[in-house]
């Protein structure tokens, strides 16, 4: 055997074992490159699910989220708070019908009396004295009378027997007719004297509760007061009155016979239900208000005449939409409402404004019932704005959590 028959198989084992390692080479190289491939494609489609990804995040940022309502039919019942002053059903200042001293004052502020009680007691001589004159000369008129009619009668007699004239009788028929005049006169001037005498006592006109008393002992007193110098005030406290001035606006909510609530600030949990006894029926131009008059029961005397109260209200809605005060949007223009199109767009619309009931207010022309209105719209909104509305159990959601309304850009 020669050398070359011995390493013709070494080399042929060689040979396979070459072609064993390239083909293994080889498997390992495609493994890798589809390895290599696939991971590429992988990777290009991560980042093109993560640029969709932040593509739709981009534009889920970018949407105006806003929550809306609807405008509601017909007005809200509310309540008007006014101020206003009791003052008593019968409320009057006495002042002296005589002149003279007060002599004595029986009746003190905060006196209850009853009508004819004596308040006070005038010293007046003047009225004394005129009265004897006047006495005196009824007395002599009534002696006058007595002679003329005696006087008649005898001419009465003397005619028949013709031996007075006609005319002389008449002349004494007239003398008597004058002194029964006279005496008239005389009988009248001395019972005004009695009745002005009558006036040195004053006295309750009412049952009431004396709030003033602007005298003392020893004081002139002249008759009707002078210059405002009344002796008393004297208020009748059950019932109370209470004059309100109701503004304009309200004024056509406001009739008689409709209850109201009166409430005073150191009575703390009490209120007092009280009447509207009638209106004015007119517009004071000055002030634009409506004057009413309340009438007011005070049965325990908790309530006193001169304080201030407040008169709680109750006005029917009127007919007109509402919609809640957040929905207004205040521009240079005037007011806007922001309202929400099918197509998701925001549309500015001028509107003219009612009564303000605050939580809610009357919108009297630019809307109606179908539109969708935006609640509290953010300054930079604008016409066309293109929003995204908050689902209506969202907003009740956000609405618990926070009373004021949020908007994401």
């Amino acid at each position: 055997m020669t050398d070359e028959d011995v390493s013709k198989p070494t080399h042929e084992a060689d040979a396979r074992q070459r072609k064993r390692v390239l083909r293994r080479a080889t498997i390992l190289a495609s493994v890798m490159l589809v390895l290599l491939v696939v991971g590429a494609g992988a990777t290009v489609l991560s980042r093109m699910a993560n640029n969709r990804t932040l593509q739709a995040e981009v534009v889920e940022q970018s949407k105006l989220y806003v929550r809306t309502t609807f405008p509601q039919s017909g007005g809200t019942d509310q309540t008007v708070a006014l101020p206003g002053t009791l003052q008593g059903f019968v409320q009057a200042p006495i002042a002296a019908r005589a002149s003279g001293y007060l002599k004595q004052w029986h009746k003190d502020i905060g006196s209850r009396v009853r009508k004819g009680d004596l308040l006070a007691e005038i010293d007046s001589p003047e009225i004394d004295q005129q009265l004897s004159q006047a006495v005196a000369a009824r007395d002599q008129t009534a002696a006058s009378l007595q002679l003329a009619l005696s006087s008649q009668e005898r001419w009465e007699a003397l005619r028949k027997k013709d031996a007075v004239s006609q005319q002389e009788l008449d002349e004494r028929r007239g003398a008597a007719a004058q002194a029964h005049a006279n005496l008239a006169a005389a009988e009248a001037n001395v019972e005004r004297l009695k009745e002005l005498q009558a006036f040195k006592r004053v006295v309750a006109p009412f049952a009431g509760i004396i709030t003033r008393r602007n005298v003392d002992v020893g004081d002139l007193i002249d008759a009707g007061g002078g210059a405002g110098r009344t002796m008393f005030v004297l208020s009748q406290t059950d019932p109370l009155r209470i004059y309100v001035n109701v503004p304009q606006a309200y004024a056509q909510s406001v009739k008689p016979g409709q209850k109201v609530t009166v409430t005073q600030s150191e009575l703390q949990g009490q209120a007092f239900e009280g009447q509207v006894a009638r209106t004015s029926g007119a517009i004071d131009p000055a002030t634009r208000t409506m004057q009413i008059e309340v009438t007011l029961p005070n049965r325990d005397g908790v309530l006193m005449p001169g304080a201030y109260v407040q008169v709680q209200l109750p006005l029917r809605g009127a007919q007109a939409m509402t919609v809640p005060t957040n929905a207004l949007l205040i521009r240079g223009e005037g007011v806007r409402v922001a309202v929400v199109d099918p197509r998701k767009q925001v549309r500015l619309r001028p509107v003219k404004i009612g009564r303000n009931y605050g939580p809610t207010v009357e919108v009297l022309d630019g809307l109606s019932t179908s539109d969708e209105v935006v609640l509290n719209p953010p300054d930079s909104l604008s016409e066309g704005d293109q929003v995204a509305v908050t689902p209506q159990a969202a907003q009740k959601s956000a609405a618990a959590e926070r009373p004021e309304a949020t908007t994401k850009r």
